[in-house]
């Protein structure tokens, strides 16, 4: 089912819903998608309409939700505003594509969202494509703004002894505002974790390889947790020292993000990078690595089948 309504002060947004979950996509600014949540539930997707972000190509908003961004990071390429309306197409009962027109960094951003028939499965195509005059260096950047008060999960590379294996395992990328000291971040055995806290309103980011092809983000409160299952090339060469998997946090704002390889795009073409979402209620994944694991085994495993 599609219906048009108005969300977030957005008098042109439209409901996918296959009566399990509901996603709210905006064409009034974006593409964005807004809304992601059970049927009658809260959003578990951040709301920031007022937050703004002035660059030299004018002011960015983050909205809230989900977005295509072009990685690596610059100022302001990154930031080019998406503030204005959208071209979209209904796919059927259960999709909509959303195209931004050619933005002020001269690139062209669609997203294309699919739910299954049933279930809560949500496939999330992002494409680029260059409208500059010269060949550029980049990747599709998928990044998910959640609802505060949770804690992101990022699986560490299945141990192997000393013994059995001499070789790294994979990068683990820090910013330069990074502090591994805060109590923000810990670092398991089994995962890697971030959560929010709202007293805390400066900065931390960690990036990783991440070869295992999931992560994940836990509301607390209500025990929803979203699961992103993506794709990871080993032959790629991907953004910011190999990172394919990026979060970010600042007080109660939080980012899950996922990027695609680097490619030297020539004028026209494009680059593409797909995430499956994969929305659970009522898990409950406790305090130790332990504890995440006996709860998180069972969801992959049911996402695989």
């Amino acid at each position: 089912m599609i219906e048009k309504l108005t969300f977030l002060g957005q008098p042109n947004c439209y409901r996918v819903s296959n009566g399990t979950i509901d996603l709210i996509v905006s064409t009034d600014v974006g593409p964005r998608i807004l809304h992601c949540g059970f049927c009658g539930a809260d959003n578990m997707l951040g709301e920031y309409p007022d937050l703004s972000t002035p660059t030299a190509l004018g002011d960015w908003k983050p909205w809230g939700g989900h977005r295509l961004w072009v990685a690596p990071e610059e100022m302001p390429q990154s930031y080019a505003p998406d503030n204005s309306p959208i071209r979209f197409d209904i796919l059927g009962e259960h999709g909509i594509r959303l195209m931004q027109p050619t933005d002020q960094a001269s690139f062209e951003k669609q997203i294309t969202v699919k739910l299954t028939q049933g279930g809560t499965q949500v496939s999330i195509l992002h494409r680029l494509t260059n409208r500059n005059r010269s060949v550029v260096r980049i990747a599709p950047w998928a990044i998910t703004i959640l609802r505060g008060g949770g804690v992101t999960l990022i699986p560490q590379e299945p141990f192997r002894s000393h013994d059995d294996c001499l070789v790294p395992a994979r990068s683990v990328v820090l910013w330069y505002f990074t502090d591994l000291t805060d109590p923000r971040i810990t670092l398991g055995r089994k995962f890697l974790r971030l959560r929010t806290d709202g007293e805390r309103g400066h900065p931390q980011k960690i990036g990783v390889a991440n070869r295992q092809g999931w992560c994940a983000y836990h509301h607390e409160a209500t025990g929803t947790l979203l699961l992103k299952t993506f794709s990871y090339d080993e032959e790629a060469i991907y953004p910011d020292f190999g990172a394919n998997v990026e979060t970010y946090t600042a007080g109660d704002y939080m980012e899950v993000e996922t990027l695609g390889p680097l490619q030297d795009l020539q004028p026209g073409a494009s680059t593409e990078h797909t995430e499956r979402w994969h929305l659970f209620r009522d898990v409950k994944i406790g305090t130790t690595d332990d504890g995440i694991e006996a709860a998180i085994v069972p969801l992959l495993r049911a996402t695989a089948s």
